[in-house]
């Protein structure tokens, strides 16, 4: 099928775009809905998911658009995704304002995860940047553009530039952050599928991380530094740690040729008010519910 634009636009909140996931607002565009359904035909990467760093190969376990149950209306667009990762999940994106469009997302979520045998089943609803009293993820825009990111110094190091005592602390701090993404990303370190991790120590032990670092183009070809995993275990929180660590990956993106970056944040959180205290744009909001 084909997008309308006249269609699709007006109803776009926040710059989310299923299976790929923040883009920036240059580049949310009719071509970037039909690059994913394409994808979702061929069941390849496309050229700029931030996925395609994790292995050169899509997985069959990966997110991939449901093409025969998106439903495309003049006020309402409903897109549907579906990933076998653990017992299944199934997402509805529900782009419009009224709220005919929630409770048709709603419906279409359960139906297909019944029809998939997904054990989840859920509603992503983009919010715009105005909504009062938001929740959920706030999508957040880095400029590499509009000033220069000084190198903070501090304790902060990639992995491998500490000696390997130190390095060797990293295990387990992956271990204590797991919620946190860190095995994996640890897991990833391992076999040499992803770029540089900033380290901060304190008395010879890793205690925080952000990474990896990568800058890849988007789809308009403008490079973008990739979001990281972010952690600092909380006995060493409150020292100024997590800002040291953020600020040294923002010089390091920009040092490396990086546009920009779109964190993605817990509203009310420490990332998003580490964030916002750093003077990012916030672009919309993403609000996921259980259908």
């Amino acid at each position: 099928m084909l997008f309308r634009w006249d269609w699709l636009r007006p109803v776009l909140a926040a710059p989310i775009v299923p299976t790929l996931g923040p883009v920036h607002p240059d580049a949310l565009t009719v071509d970037i809905f039909g690059d994913i359904l394409r994808a979702a035909a061929t069941g390849d990467f496309l050229p700029y998911d931030k996925d395609r760093r994790w292995g050169g190969e899509k997985d069959k376990k990966d997110e991939k658009v449901l093409l025969d149950d998106v439903a495309h209306q003049p006020d309402r667009t409903l897109i549907p995704t579906l990933s076998r990762r653990g017992r299944g999940t199934v997402k509805v994106f529900a782009y419009g304002f009224h709220g005919r469009a929630s409770d048709e997302a709603v419906e279409l979520a359960a139906k297909l995860a019944a029809v998939h045998d997904a054990a989840s089943a859920r509603v992503v609803r983009p919010l715009g940047p105005g909504t009062s009293s938001p929740h959920g993820t706030r999508i957040q825009l880095k400029d590499f553009t509009a000033r220069p990111c000084p190198d903070p110094g501090g304790p902060v190091r990639p992995v491998t530039g500490w000696p390997a005592a130190v390095q060797g602390t990293f295990a387990p701090f992956a271990a204590a952050m797991s919620a946190d993404g860190l095995v994996f990303l640890h897991t990833q370190m391992r076999v040499g599928r992803c770029g540089p991790v900033l380290t901060a120590a304190v008395e010879n032990r890793i205690v925080g991380a952000i990474g990896p670092m990568e800058v890849r183009p988007d789809a308009l070809g403008r490079p973008q530094l990739l979001p990281q995993y972010f952690a600092v275990l909380p006995e060493a929180r409150g020292k100024g740690l997590g800002r040291v660590l953020w600020r040294a990956a923002m010089y390091w993106g920009q040092t490396h040729g990086a546009f920009y970056q779109l964190p993605q944040t817990e509203v009310g959180g420490p990332s998003d008010r580490l964030c916002r205290s750093e003077g990012l744009a916030s672009l919309g909001f993403i609000h996921t519910m259980s259908a």
